[in-house]
């Protein structure tokens, strides 16, 4: 497949894509980690030492890769926000590959990548998956109130079906059921819940817009019941990135995706400790440097957010390997 990322240096092959050193490049947009919204202090101490003194990159490969993309050392500044729309972990991507691609088209090929992958798993391999994603998306409301307050359902409806969904909503509510738990009755026996790769894809395809399939709905619990029912009627909501959809991007790309996730005062971890590099690798070869997307982390599980922001990372051969911030 070919490569549509702008900057890349890759040379094809008889098909297949060779890793090239990146050229070294001054940093233009190297922003101040103190002017990056909602971070905490020791955030930003740590994520600017990290930015002074660089990360080292070694190919996961190691001596079987080309010898000069062995190892490198890698300055990563933050590029700028972007929309806290649903299609950010897409939007972000975009602005670290510096692709030629939108997010829409990005989204679509992850989702193409997805599929392949899934059709080529085995029996256990593949039910792994399903098994992954009905936790993610149709947890067992019977069970894990321990670890979780909330718990969430997500389901898609058609949007051709939207008519007809309302009109059995508004029968049972015509029988005295408050409209909220006709509502819920109604989508959980009509809709499609995300319990499998197929419904996933489904799912991870909706970005929002006019011309999405499905709408996604949302039920959240509590242990006590529903909560709270978001039935997305403008059909506005995008399905967020999750570690699935980024390990097919960089199955897609052939490259290697750290997640930098900065956890403040609230994770309960030292200063020193309060960045994680989060790797996803590509299923197949790897044949171009990683991306870096920065993600803050929320709180008190250490599960981090769900909101992604694109980091630029500048080679540098300036950087000594000996006094890196971190090696990869």
């Amino acid at each position: 497949m070919g490569k549509l990322c702008c900057h890349s240096s890759g040379v094809g092959v008889g098909g297949d894509t060779l890793l090239q050193p990146p050229t070294p490049t001054k940093d233009p947009h190297a922003v101040s980690w103190a002017n990056v919204r909602g971070l905490e202090d020791q955030q930003v101490r740590r994520l600017t030492k990290i930015q002074q003194r660089g990360v080292l990159w070694k190919h996961p490969e190691g001596n079987s890769a080309p010898a000069a993309t062995r190892s490198i050392v890698f300055r990563l500044s933050h590029d700028g926000e972007v929309e806290a729309d649903g299609n950010c972990l897409f939007n972000a991507s975009v602005k670290a590959m510096r692709c030629n691609l939108d997010a829409r088209e990005l989204r679509r090929r992850t989702v193409k990548r997805f599929l392949e992958d899934l059709a080529s798993l085995t029996v256990a391999e593949r039910e792994a998956v399903d098994s992954e994603i009905k936790h993610m998306y149709s947890p067992d409301l019977e069970s894990g109130w321990g670890v979780h307050d909330i718990q969430e359902l997500k389901l898609l409806a058609r949007k051709v079906d939207r008519d007809s969904l309302d009109s059995a909503i508004a029968e049972l509510v015509g029988l005295g059921i408050p409209r909220e738990l006709a509502a819920e009755s109604i989508y959980k026996e009509r809709c499609i819940a995300v319990d499998d790769g197929s419904s996933w894809a489904k799912y991870m395809a909706t970005s929002g817009s006019k011309d999405d399939e499905y709408h996604i709905i949302a039920m959240q619990y509590s242990e006590w019941g529903l909560l709270s029912l978001d039935e997305n009627r403008d059909g506005h909501a995008a399905a967020f990135g999750d570690d699935l959809a980024i390990l097919s991007l960089a199955t897609e790309f052939k490259r290697e995706v750290f997640v930098v996730q900065a956890h403040g005062l609230d994770a309960m971890v030292e200063e020193e400790n309060c960045v994680f590099f989060l790797p996803h690798r590509p299923r197949g070869p790897i044949c171009e440097p990683p991306i870096f997307l920065f993600m803050k982390g929320t709180g008190w599980c250490g599960a981090g957010a769900d909101h992604y922001e694109p980091l630029i990372a500048h080679p540098s051969s300036t950087f000594s390997e000996e006094k890196v911030a971190l090696v990869l």
